[in-house]
């Protein structure tokens, strides 16, 4: 599966696309940089980078572009989890699902979304839980 992973900074602006599915580069911008301290030239250019990667859809709408998350949160979170569980923990299943339950990210119904997602892509991989 070559399905992109976002970086630290990526995520930032993933985050807020999740919330909002359609966004500006200036509502982005304003959305994140008070945790951030971007500048708006540092959030277009990782939005660029976003864009080249397909970490984000873009479309114009009345003449200005914005941008939308390519792939659904949950999955995008399933492969980072599966990711982190096997190249930082080197474990041989997932990390539990429930380390998330009070997440502001992830909802109670996407944690069981989540862990099925999970089990997907293992199988896929041939690992086993």
């Amino acid at each position: 599966m070559n399905v992109p992973r976002p970086n630290d900074s990526e995520l930032k602006l993933l985050r807020a696309l999740w919330q909002a599915p359609r966004l500006s580069a200036r509502e982005l911008h304003d959305a994140i940089s008070p945790s951030t301290q971007w500048g708006y030239s540092t959030t277009r250019k990782v939005l660029d980078r976003m864009e080249e990667k397909g970490l984000v859809a873009v479309k114009i709408v009345h003449g200005l572009k914005t941008y939308a998350a390519a792939q659904p949160k949950l999955d995008t979170l399933a492969l980072l989890i599966a990711d982190f569980s096997r190249n930082v923990l080197d474990a041989g299943g997932s990390l539990p699902v429930a380390a998330f339950a009070h997440s502001k990210l992830i909802t109670e119904d996407e944690i069981a979304k989540l862990e099925r997602l999970i089990s997907a892509l293992e199988r896929k991989e041939g690992r086993h839980a």
